[in-house]
């Protein structure tokens, strides 16, 4: 007799990060990759990496679930620190909003736990990652799974991965404040008129 899995519904912010992660936990867990990312600009961005994770869902065999590109929702969230940096409070609510959104289907949809293969990134703190989940779970109701997808060297076996499998690496978090500081080499609050879509 099969034993039943655990329901698992993870994050999937990009290819990198989840090439490695999500077939790390199927066996595991009867688990399904949610990719929900508002955050990333422009919108041709967001398709060459919604087209990688599709991509990979289908040659790994693993279930893929498309939330909603609602990035007026999404400036919203975070507009009080678009300049903020990364590491800042933009990118905190950014991550609140992947998350909350994830966990939200999760519930409604007879999932046990939710999780994110945001964990995997050297850009991303465990702690901050860590703190959000717990966030999530208390005013969702649902179980976050803490992971560290770069333990036992996950995230250079995702590297060697995504070279094997010649996935699409992106140079940038995915916001359009991220996008611009990181070709202008700044890190943190620099101006307020470059980017009028965001008002």
């Amino acid at each position: 007799m099969e034993i039943k899995k655990t329901k698992l519904l993870i994050h999937i912010c990009c290819e990198p990060d989840a090439v490695y992660a999500v077939p790390s936990m199927r066996n595991e867990y009867d688990l399904a990759g949610f990719f929900f990312n508002p955050n990333i600009h422009p919108k041709e961005e967001y398709e060459k990496r919604l087209s990688e994770v599709k991509r990979m869902s289908n040659l790994q065999k693993w279930e893929l679930i498309v939330g909603d590109y609602n990035i007026r929702v999404w400036f919203d969230k975070i507009k009080e620190h678009k300049w903020d940096g990364e590491y800042s409070e933009r990118c905190r609510a950014c991550i609140k909003h992947s998350l909350t959104n994830t966990a939200r289907f999760a519930k409604e949809n007879n999932y046990d736990l939710f999780a994110t293969t945001l964990t995997n990134s050297p850009r991303k703190k465990i702690e901050m990652l860590d703190e959000i989940g717990n966030e999530v779970e208390r005013e969702i109701g649902i179980k976050y799974l803490h992971t560290n997808f770069k333990k036992k060297n996950g995230y250079l076996k995702s590297i060697k991965m995504s070279k094997v499998l010649n996935i699409y690496r992106q140079n940038y978090c995915g916001c359009i404040y991220s996008k611009i500081e990181k070709e202008q080499s700044i890190g943190g609050k620099y101006g307020r008129e470059i980017i009028k879509t965001s008002k």
